[in-house]
């Protein structure tokens, strides 16, 4: 006869498959090429698709080094690079010397580059309220607490992971 425990276990096991499933449907719609063209179209902004992810992560992380960043957008350093490089030449962010380490170079967003953000905001809470128009208001602020604990939980692990 299974323990409590056991069950429990199994329980846990069984609602991590499927949180895992969940994020990975999540993580697959945010990742399509078209999800990052209908946010850039609906935002009213013209920006190549493949800067879009890095303008936003600098605005939202930055000061950001270039390794953080290409690590945080899943690219390879060269790569993103080249990208940040572009988005300097379009005066959407600038590069400089690191706060606390001289030798690290740091990006940051200017004027330029918030005011596009702040137009993908925009789009991102219209978009937004189309998703959650059905939901109860404490139903959202459910989601978005348990979120942020979980992604709080989720940092402080790959943190770890990486000592």
């Amino acid at each position: 006869m299974p323990t409590r425990k056991n069950v429990q276990d199994t329980q846990i096991s069984k609602s991590i498959r499927e949180l895992h499933g969940a994020l990975i449907r999540i993580v697959s719609v945010m990742n399509r090429p078209d999800v990052d063209e209908n946010m850039i179209r609906e935002a009213g902004i013209s920006l190549d698709r493949a800067l879009f992810p890095l303008l936003v992560a600098v605005e939202r992380f930055g000061p950001i080094g270039m390794v953080d960043l290409a690590g945080r957008v899943g690219r390879d350093h060269s790569t993103v690079s080249r990208q940040v490089a572009k988005l300097e030449s379009l005066g959407l962010v600038d590069r400089r010397a690191g706060a606390e380490d001289g030798r690290v170079r740091e990006v940051v967003v200017t004027a330029k580059g918030k005011t596009m953000t702040d137009a993908v905001d925009a789009a991102r809470d219209r978009l937004g309220r189309a998703l959650f128009a059905h939901w109860e208001r404490q139903e959202i602020d459910e989601l978005v607490r348990l979120l942020r604990k979980f992604a709080d939980g989720v940092e402080i692990n790959a943190s770890g992971a990486q000592q």
